[in-house]
């Protein structure tokens, strides 16, 4: 059966701070555990059961600190060569690994989702009962002093994305559907969420999303113009491969997706973020490739085209009908990168392309824990062909769970000098990683990093982290589903995007 990894982890001795399998957004199929990730989950609770027991710890509240996740990166290290800088110093010593890496970069996190959790988990699990202290936090900004569900998932995207990692802003993204009274988060409740946030702050830290569905035809203009005037979007989100009804579409379709384009420009929303890759459930796998914004991209030159999930392909199994299919077709070629390689060989065909950017949301957080080498692969590769300015820091959080784990590898990853050596590779720099991190999302969503931060250093969010992280209790979970059972699995029932 189905079930959401946070229920099984709940229940669990000690979850660890860097996943050992793929949970699923609600948008492929989850492949099991390779081998490597088996090794390295047995690594890491051993590395961790003699770190606890030297800090007179619990194994679970080793892996909760900072020396944990020292722990998790030595243990891949272990598994796939030195890939990330850590010592074995900071696993015994909480303040080498607390101190070692910045806490004031501008992390700004373009793809993130505040998912819905029964209100059993709420109230049976250790995981539950710790948010809903840290909405008591949150208690005088609400109204109800019990909260809502909604409510309580709000404050538990707080706690996951502001409260248990460095991100100081970050964008609400949604699902597409053909009804919003459907829609798990339509436009009207991610702009919601954006002011819940921003309200607690007392400053700017949620952007929102709207959603765009040029296949829904000439009414979607009025919807169009809605989200934008009424609800004040940030950019849109969209789907290719939902047919919602009715056909699937491409973005550089003339008579569909072109009066769109056109529109929005008048609108002034000038960024247009569009689900690539990991092919939904029941939805038009064709579609979710990545080969219709060569000719858009050439043609709306002053419209921007982030790539969400970079386009990857994804690892393991797609839904096919009711049953699943394997995708992993084989290659030898290490830098071939499942319709990622696509987009490398669009802009290396057109270098006057600069409107296409790679978002990195659920790609990195996959790739760097299922096969760190394939990630510099990918990073190295969107270097050369796009430019460290066109490389969006995105999580796909909360469904992969708090944003740190992800944050804490990035800044660690470095490049093998090997792969430098024999493919001309940049190097992995601190410079480099900035931008990723937020300095390209704030030029392009016009916001000054330096001005923000200053209003963020004293905002009121900020003080509730301060207050919350003298007693933290990251969950060190995800909240996608992962398949459970010795069956073929099969799309979950509803749960398909």
């Amino acid at each position: 059966m189905w079930v959401r990894q946070c229920e099984l982890d709940a229940q669990s001795e000690a979850p660890l701070p860097i996943p050992a399998r793929i949970a699923s957004n609600e948008e492929f199929i989850p492949p099991p555990q390779s081998p490597q990730q088996k090794e390295y989950e047995a690594r890491l609770i051993q590395i961790s059961d003699n770190a606890a027991r030297r800090q007179g710890l619990s194994r679970r509240d080793f892996l909760r600190t900072g020396s944990g996740t020292a722990a998790a990166l030595v243990a891949l290290n272990q598994v796939f060569g030195d890939c990330y800088e850590v010592s074995a110093a900071e696993v015994e010593d909480q303040k080498a690994f607390e101190e070692k890496w910045p806490k004031e970069q501008f992390i700004f996190d373009v793809q993130t989702h505040h998912v819905d959790v029964s209100r059993k988990w709420y109230d049976d699990t250790p995981e539950g009962k710790q948010v809903l202290q840290f909405f008591r936090v949150l208690r005088p900004f609400t109204k109800d002093v019990q909260g809502s569900l909604d409510l309580l998932n709000r404050a538990h995207y707080v706690k996951e994305v502001f409260g248990d990692s460095d991100t100081v802003m970050a964008i609400i993204s949604g699902v597409p559907s053909r009804e919003w009274d459907k829609n798990p988060l339509p436009p009207d409740q991610m702009v919601a969420t954006r002011q819940y946030v921003n309200d607690i702050a007392g400053s700017q830290r949620v952007l929102s999303h709207g959603l765009l569905r040029p296949n829904l035809g000439a009414k979607e203009m009025e919807e169009m113009e809605r989200q934008v005037k009424d609800l004040k979007i940030d950019a849109w989100k969209m789907y290719t491969g939902a047919e919602l009804g009715e056909q699937a579409w491409f973005m550089d379709d003339e008579k569909v997706a072109y009066p769109f384009w056109e529109k929005t420009r008048k609108l002034g929303i000038k960024n247009l973020c569009v689900h690539k890759g990991l092919p939904l459930g029941f939805f038009n796998e064709k579609a979710c490739t990545p080969l219709d914004l060569e000719k858009a991209a050439k043609d709306w030159p002053d419209l921007n085209f982030i790539v969400y999930h970079s386009g990857f392909r994804g690892f393991g199994r797609i839904a096919a009908g009711l049953g699943t299919k394997v995708v992993d077709p084989k290659t030898d070629d290490p830098q071939e990168i499942y319709w990622i390689s696509d987009i490398f060989r669009i802009l290396k065909r057109n270098p006057q392309i600069k409107n296409i950017y790679f978002e990195l949301g659920s790609t990195f957080h996959q790739t760097s824990a299922r096969d760190p080498v394939m990630c510099m692969h990918m990073l190295g590769q969107m270097l050369q062909t796009a430019g460290p300015e066109r490389i969006l820091w995105g999580t796909d959080s909360i469904w992969g769970g708090s944003p740190q784990g992800q944050i804490e590898r990035m800044r660690r990853l470095k490049m093998k000098p090997e792969l430098i050596e024999k493919y001309k590779y940049p190097d992995l720099t601190d410079d480099v990683k900035n931008q990723i991190f937020g300095l390209n999302a704030a030029k392009l969503f016009g916001i000054d990093p330096k001005a923000k931060r200053q209003a963020i250093k004293t905002d009121k969010l900020t003080r509730l982290k301060e207050e919350y992280r003298k007693n933290p209790a990251p969950s060190n979970t995800q909240y996608g589903w992962v398949w459970v059972g010795d069956q073929e699995p099969t799309v979950p029932v509803g749960q398909s995007g």
